[in-house]
């Protein structure tokens, strides 16, 4: 049977690098215990986990660091789309050897309905763990073809909405999928609250504070979504500084670094750097919220 129970809290993680470009395994370590202690559910390695910058030997050792730090305390999805079909696959494949829980697909970018669906029939078939559809904005997955897709394939029963505008996006994955599809919402989770009440079933946002997510999951699950959405709108500011283009990475990288999870911000070349200005905008922020330091 596909586990089809995945819900709530799922943080994509950033991926902590030295000074000299390569993975830092101890931040890495205990990013994973900072999220798991905040209350995640599972954890990602995905776009915001700059996935598509490792080589594949790095692929692999952040997929078993991630694994044996987590040791079964919550579920692992692993971000597997590739511009083949052959290397999704590969990528898919190795995820589950690895111990990944369920993989995370972006299709091609600019392929019609029909060779996207043979995409994802393709990776259904070489892994019996549940698949997540990503639709993001450079390589959309419109609902009604994931509704198809999810019809193709037992095991592509998961979505994760992240083409603004994403509520209305939601409803509509929800309804043209009649139950074959579990939605998750994404996009740094700047709508959680639009997404929860149009059907959707938890989030992946960045892991820069994920406690926050959690209580608004809890207040809306338990019955009080009017408590959760002003839990959760507190936090806005950050969520709208987090969430500037181009500089998401190194933005949450530094709350991760400010909160003692990281030793460093560092995002893998190339990138924009922020100015000055921003990094102290995100720390006043950080020092008005009162956000707490880690202490594994």
């Amino acid at each position: 049977m596909v586990d089809r129970t995945m819900k709530g809290l799922y943080p994509i993680l950033s991926m902590p690098f030295t000074d000299n470009g390569m993975i830092d395994e101890e931040d890495l370590r205990r990013e994973v215990d900072f999220c798991i202690s905040k209350g995640s559910d599972g954890l990602g390695i995905a776009m915001a986990s700059e996935i598509m910058k490792l080589s594949e030997d790095e692929r692999d050792f952040a997929t078993k660091t991630v694994v044996e730090q987590t040791n079964g305390r919550a579920k692992i999805v692993v971000n597997t789309g590739a511009p083949s079909t052959s290397l999704a696959r590969t990528y898919s494949i190795r995820a589950v050897e690895l111990g990944a829980d369920a993989v995370m697909v972006i299709p091609p970018v600019g392929i019609s309905s029909e060779a996207t669906r043979s995409y994802y029939r393709e990776i259904a078939e070489a892994v019996t763990v549940p698949i997540f559809i990503q639709d993001i904005m450079f390589s959309p997955v419109p609902p009604g073809l994931a509704a198809q897709i999810s019809e193709d394939s037992e095991n592509a029963c998961y979505a994760k909405v992240e083409t603004h505008p994403t509520p209305p996006r939601v409803t509509e994955a929800v309804d043209k999928a009649k139950g074959k599809l579990i939605v998750f919402g994404g996009a740094g989770g700047d709508f959680l609250i639009e997404e929860l009440a149009r059907g959707s079933v938890g989030t992946m946002p960045g892991a820069a504070f994920p406690e926050v997510f959690r209580r608004a999951l809890d207040l809306h699950f338990s019955g009080d979504p009017e408590g959760g959405a002003k839990e959760f709108w507190e936090y806005s500011a950050l969520l709208r500084n987090l969430g500037q283009p181009q500089l998401q990475s190194s933005l949450t990288k530094e709350v991760l670094r400010l909160r003692g999870v990281f030793k460093t911000n560092n995002v893998r070349r190339p990138h924009n750097i922020p100015d000055p200005y921003a990094f102290k905008e995100i720390a006043n922020i950080v020092n008005e919220l009162d956000l707490s330091r880690f202490h594994a």
